[in-house]
């Protein structure tokens, strides 16, 4: 499934920041993304503190980010929420979690929407799109 966006005459596509601290969903996570001709993919962070700072200088529609990074505990959710909400327009949490814990976590991060890792191929593309 493929959709360009229009506005006036110039088609535009969803622009998305992904963040996740393992190389190996960033590049099989990237991949999914560059292969959508809906989305741009402006950059890939590898924890919060990175995903925060690009978040300000790119100013993506939507950041797409892991529930747990390594440097997670030196930054308070409602922080990453308001930064990132600052810069962004929608938050969308993944993790292999998907417990009431983990989805209360991802809501105190401002999540748009909470996806299970495991349903990525499917679920991620559409959940993306339906935001832009």
């Amino acid at each position: 499934m493929s959709l360009l966006f229009q506005r006036g005459t110039k088609a535009t596509r969803c622009s998305v920041l992904l963040a996740d601290d393992s190389d190996l969903m960033l590049r099989m996570i990237g991949r999914l993304l560059e292969e959508e001709a809906g989305i741009e993919l402006l950059g890939q962070a590898k924890s919060f503190a990175q995903t925060l700072q690009m978040t300000a200088e790119l100013k993506p529609q939507v950041v797409v980010m892991e529930l747990h990074m390594h440097d997670e505990t030196k930054f308070d959710p409602e922080f990453i929420r308001s930064q990132l909400l600052h810069s962004a327009k929608h938050i969308v949490i993944m993790s292999v979690w998907n417990d009431e814990k983990s989805q209360a976590l991802a809501n105190s991060y401002g999540a748009a929407i909470f996806l299970d890792k495991n349903t990525l191929s499917s679920t991620l593309i559409p959940a993306i799109l339906n935001l832009c």
